[in-house]
């Protein structure tokens, strides 16, 4: 989840979201690509509004950000486009803002970081409802629309790691920790190791003290190759659906305590919107209902190990699938 979900907490980005416009949100850019109907249809409700999209900075999210784009666009709205806005609160506070009207966002971001809530939900439809019913009392947002794909925190390492451990769960890696941490070098980026659902509330979970655990902070992208490498990381923070762990043949420790939360992506909206557009949401969900773990997982090893563009991935997908075609 690049999740994610990643960067809710840093002083930086929320200071982001509070002056918006020096952050780069004034107005939205134009599609990069163009594409044309295919099983998605004009929508005459739709021919001609003007649908600002958002996303966050990360992989995934730039990804998901241009598929809103391209299939509301083939329904005949007037699209623009703001994907990679820096941080979950900057985006966050940018549609609250109305500066953006639609995004994919994360059930388990919206439980806990949005909504303030410590527990999560471990089934997907409950957790979704939860989020959904809480954040329109709350705050007039509404969810539709959820996707099969989890894109949750998770600790992987190396096969050669794994084969000379025999860890594969979250307990055991545990009880690595509380008998030898040196034997345990784990590496995190800064909003994991801060986090109520990262690295202190995984420890309270599992049992052992986040101090005694030994840590390095490094950037995101780094943690995969390291991990692999398994020298400088025995461990690593990775998220279940970036193509670098299948690239990289990396193994992910089993959750075995149900710790981490539900990360489905749904469409999410403001109230006023949602409810003078009631065809987004039937335009999106076909489109969420296809995003499965594999489904993602591909198009995001396609940018983060091919190096290919979000916008081509995220086109090429929905013509593969037959929502639009080509111009």
């Amino acid at each position: 989840m690049n999740l994610l979900r990643k960067a809710i907490a840093a002083t930086a980005v929320t200071f982001c979201g509070v002056l918006a416009v020096s952050c780069g949100l004034e107005s939205g850019g134009a599609l990069p690509l163009s594409v044309e109907p295919g099983s998605i249809q004009p929508v005459p409700e739709l021919e001609g509004v003007p649908i600002t999209v958002g996303s966050k900075d990360f992989t995934e999210q730039v990804t998901l950000g241009y598929i809103i784009e391209f299939a509301l666009s083939a329904a005949g709205a007037d699209v623009r486009d703001l994907t990679n806005i820096q941080g979950s609160n900057s985006t966050r506070d940018a549609q609250l803002d109305g500066q953006i009207d639609v995004t994919y966002e994360y059930t388990g971001t919206g439980w806990i970081n949005y909504l303030g809530n410590e527990i999560p939900i471990p089934d997907p439809t409950a957790q979704f409802e939860a989020v959904r019913d809480q954040d329109l009392e709350r705050n007039g947002m509404v969810w539709v629309d959820p996707a099969p794909m989890n894109n949750t925190y998770a600790l992987a390492m190396s096969r050669q790691t794994a084969e000379e451990t025999g860890i594969t769960t979250l307990s055991e890696y545990a009880d690595l920790v509380n008998r030898d941490p040196a034997a345990a070098t784990t590496c995190v980026e800064t909003e994991f190791n801060v986090r109520q659902d990262g690295f202190p509330g995984m420890a309270a979970k599992y049992g052992f003290d986040p101090a005694r655990a030994n840590r390095q902070i490094l950037q995101t992208g780094i943690i995969y190759q390291a991990t692999a490498d398994g020298t400088q990381c025995k461990f690593g923070e990775v998220f279940t659906t970036d193509g670098r762990i299948i690239a990289l043949d990396l193994v992910l420790l089993e959750d075995d305590r149900q710790f981490f939360p539900k990360y489905n992506p749904a469409i999410t909206m403001r109230k006023d919107f949602a409810e003078a557009h009631p065809q987004v949401a039937d335009v999106m969900a076909p489109i969420s209902a296809a995003l499965t773990n594999e489904e993602i997982t591909e198009l995001n090893r396609r940018v983060d190990v091919e190096g290919e563009e979000p916008a081509d991935v995220a086109r090429d997908w929905l013509v593969q699938k037959g929502f639009v075609t080509l111009p």
